[in-house]
């Protein structure tokens, strides 16, 4: 398969997907990360912070970052592991997923450096394969242990969704489960409210999540399901308004029209023995805005929305 890379100057190369409807995505090889995901009508769908940085070695604030081998501060790694801040390659070999034949899709593989074993001293394969069909965001992550001892890790696909007014969204699917709350030194509690709503700061763990979850944007008249596999938790993060101000990379009135959902895997680290391979799978896609009349049927969350 011919992949489009576009060279910008000091900027990461950057791969563009279009399927024939319209749709649209971006890809850096700098950090394996989707800074772009647009629908037919080409609206941008996911988050990108007014003052992101846009040039290596920072991370880059919106899209869809990775998180690898470890999420946020879970351990002993710089915040959210080194993978965001890695140049990944083409994958010239994929298997054992099916061959990407068509253009709206790309492999990537970050392999561990010697400069990665002195952070973390394990050799390991990375794999992302990103996939962009009709009103469809697809990334299958895959990690191979190819050291001679076992490791485990904890990872995290960090949705950054772009929003209409955060405080006229509805997150549905997380109701009455379990969460660790971030703002209160990770107490558990479980959730009494029958969708998360946003009116202050948020930063949660929710635990042994659906694999459906809904994201209703009213003002928008839009929903974006999330369905994933191989990731059993689902992190909620907004900063609100104080510690907006506080983050360097981050506009002061950004939080209002942002808020991350992301697929991921925490409390309980996935363990991988020698020549092991772990994989998950994220679905975003857009559905009808008939699904617009209040609370979203949770069987329909669950059960599928088509």
């Amino acid at each position: 398969m011919a992949v489009n890379i576009i060279n910008d100057g000091d900027r990461s190369p950057r791969i563009v997907l279009r399927e024939p409807t319209g749709s649209t995505a971006e890809v850096l090889l700098y950090g394996g990360q989707v800074v772009s995901w647009k629908n037919e009508r080409r609206e941008e769908l996911l988050f990108m912070s007014s003052k992101a940085v846009t040039k290596p070695p920072k991370p880059i604030r919106g899209g869809i970052p990775i998180c690898f081998p470890q999420v946020a501060n879970f351990g002993t790694l710089e915040q959210h592991g080194f993978a965001r801040n890695r140049l990944w390659s083409l994958d010239e070999d994929p298997s054992p997923l099916p061959p990407a034949n068509n253009q709206s899709m790309v492999d990537l593989v970050l392999k561990s450096t010697e400069e990665d074993l002195h952070t973390w001293p394990y050799r390991f394969e990375l794999r992302l394969r990103v996939g962009v069909a009709a009103d469809k965001l697809i990334l299958i992550p895959r990690v191979r242990n190819v050291d001679s001892k076992a490791f485990s890790f904890t990872i995290s696909l960090r949705n950054y969704f772009s929003v209409s007014d955060v405080s006229e969204v509805r997150v549905e699917g997380l109701e009455t489960l379990d969460y660790l709350d971030n703002l209160l030194k990770r107490e558990r509690y479980t959730e009494q409210a029958d969708a998360i709503t946003f009116d202050g700061e948020i930063d949660r763990v929710y635990l042994s999540t659906p694999t459906k979850i809904a994201v209703i944007d009213h003002e928008r008249k839009r929903t974006i399901v999330l369905c994933k596999e191989g990731m059993v938790d689902a992190v909620v993060w907004n900063p609100w308004d104080k510690k907006a101000k506080a983050i360097v990379d981050l506009g002061d009135e950004d939080y209002k029209t942002m808020f991350c959902l992301d697929a991921a895997s925490i409390e309980n680290p996935i363990n991988l023995k020698p020549c092991e391979e772990w994989k998950g799978r994220q679905e975003l896609s857009i559905v009808s805005s008939s699904y617009f009349s209040g609370q979203l049927d949770p069987q329909k969350v669950l059960k599928g929305l088509h």
